[in-house]
């Protein structure tokens, strides 16, 4: 999380331990990926947790490493894997076209970051007792824009509602998370998103089969 190393080690370890059941809940091939992304916001928030160490042991090494795997996640990741996921899920045939390009946009925005974390890795730092990543190709406004698309708008068409509310809920926090902590906004937002994430169980239970 955003604000500590035990509170992130804590909300890890709570996803990890949602992503496991909701992945025992996934029955057909198609809605693994959304299964597991409970568990990937797990592992993404514990590796939060040892960017936290790594300031309080002073580990330079742990922090550069972790920081990286951190931003490959946070930058990268997600544009590419959250159009994937919506896409796998559906099947409505005029759907599936529009959801193919958003996954382009998620993965051509993906290649740009990757390229240029490559050159200039993302560094970290605590600022106001939150955590900052600073990365000067994530920041201009049509980066966030074409993020923001991929990640939430994307969900805007699925024909699952819970997939759609997931989008909405996480475009809102979205501006939430710019507006009161728009210096630790990648951070912050992440968490959000990873709390958000454990609706998606609600998405494999059965005794909830009418609310889709």
């Amino acid at each position: 999380m955003c604000f500590s190393a035990p509170a992130s080690f804590v909300a890890g370890s709570a996803l990890l331990a949602v992503g496991a059941l909701t992945i025992k809940k996934a029955k057909r091939k198609e809605e693994i990926p959304l299964a597991l992304v409970p568990l990937l916001f797990g592992i993404q928030q514990l590796i939060e947790g040892l960017v936290w160490l790594s300031f309080g042991f002073d580990i330079t090494w742990l922090n550069v490493s972790a920081t990286l795997a951190y931003s490959l996640f946070a930058y990268i990741f997600w544009p590419v894997y959250i159009p994937f996921v919506v896409r796998s899920l559906e099947t409505v045939r005029w759907r599936k076209k529009i959801l193919s390009l958003f996954q382009f946009i998620g993965i051509t925005l993906g290649v740009y970051l990757l390229y240029f974390h490559l050159q200039e890795p993302v560094t970290s730092q605590v600022i106001h007792k939150s955590i900052v990543y600073s990365s000067s190709h994530f920041y201009p406004f049509w980066a966030i824009v074409f993020y923001v698309t991929a990640t939430c708008i994307s969900a805007f068409f699925s024909s699952h509602k819970l997939i759609s509310m997931l989008g909405v809920l996480g475009f809102i926090l979205a501006i939430v998370s710019y507006q009161f902590y728009a210096v630790s906004f990648v951070s912050v937002w992440c968490f959000f998103a990873a709390v958000l994430s454990t609706l998606i169980y609600g998405y494999f239970k059965k005794t909830s089969a009418s609310f889709w």
